[in-house]
């Protein structure tokens, strides 16, 4: 038996493989970037200096209700899960985390989130994570079964949490949420659909009904992906005119916005009636393109704005 096999099968190896499985469990990609525009959100949101104390409620709030809903997702979807080659090796389908542990971990989770952001933030923040948990789970989650506009309505938990941070420190909404909230919308979608496109063969192993499975020129999602980029860039002039940007950080969210879009018409000139091995390959690359092209689109755009506050 090899030193490394060893070391997994200690005490201390296997208490360390279940903490990566649990961590896993959180969907750490995804809540990641809720707590990352939820902290924004409550960044924006504080006018009379910056305090720490709400900024670590939101943390921590957002933390665990976005954690718990990752968990309660896999939770009903590990079926599908166990389906598809992306999501196959995940804890639930694996067996190495039971389905009772998952359900109570994601339940757990998301209880004290919502109690935590509404006790130690404001009431109005643990109603919007409250919405933001449920509309994701019992919403989102079963309609992708059934119907392709599961992707639109699961744009607006996923444009929640900057709300969530502001409504953490202020009970009034100001523009500045509400555009936050249609930037990230608008985002989404061609984020999504870049990645639905490049693992369509896995989506519709698992039985979803996601636009990219039934779209098989890759024309409608193309269009898609072309119409809300134009949003995004059409969103920056309104940030700037709401005072939310300055001329530089306004010229960044152009520019990101403008790429998202460029890249977005490159696929869709690459669509046709006809499929061929070539046009799949050119598509997928711009797909995954756009798609990582989209991860550098949040992070620098709350670079840019928060300069300008700092």
């Amino acid at each position: 038996m090899s030193a490394g096999v060893k070391a997994l099968e200690s005490p201390l190896g296997r208490m360390g493989v279940r903490t990566v499985d649990y961590v896993t469990l959180l969907k750490p990609e995804l809540t990641g970037l809720s707590v990352l525009t939820a902290l924004f959100g409550a960044f924006l949101a504080q006018t009379g200096g910056f305090e720490l104390r709400p900024l670590l409620v939101v943390l921590a709030g957002t933390l665990m209700v976005g954690g718990g809903a990752g968990t309660l997702n896999q939770f009903i979807e590990r079926r599908e899960d166990s389906l598809m080659k992306r999501t196959e090796r995940r804890p639930l389908p694996s067996a190495r985390i039971q389905p009772a542990e998952a359900l109570l971990f994601g339940s757990a989770l998301s209880i004290a989130g919502v109690l935590l952001l509404a006790i130690a933030g404001t009431l109005f923040a643990g109603m919007v994570a409250f919405v933001t948990s449920t509309s994701y789970l019992f919403l989102y989650t079963p309609l992708k079964k059934y119907t392709p506009a599961a992707t639109f309505i699961g744009g607006i938990p996923g444009a929640l949490p900057p709300v969530i941070g502001w409504t953490a420190v202020r009970t009034d909404l100001g523009i500045e949420p509400v555009l936050l909230f249609l930037i990230l919308f608008a985002w989404q979608m061609p984020h999504f659909y870049s990645l639905a496109w490049m693992y369509r063969k896995d989506y519709q192993r698992a039985g979803f009904s996601i636009l990219t499975v039934s779209d098989t020129t890759g024309r409608n999602t193309a269009r898609r992906m072309v119409l809300y980029s134009a949003l995004l860039v059409a969103l920056g002039p309104v940030t700037f005119a709401a005072g939310m940007t300055s001329v530089l950080s306004f010229s960044v969210t152009l520019f990101l916005g403008a790429g998202l879009l460029v890249l977005s018409w490159m696929f869709l000139r690459n669509t046709g009636s006809r499929e061929s091995e070539e046009r799949q390959k050119s598509m997928n690359a711009i797909a995954r393109r756009i798609f990582f092209a989209s991860l550098v689109y949040i992070p620098v755009l709350i670079l840019a704005i928060s300069a300008d506050r700092v």
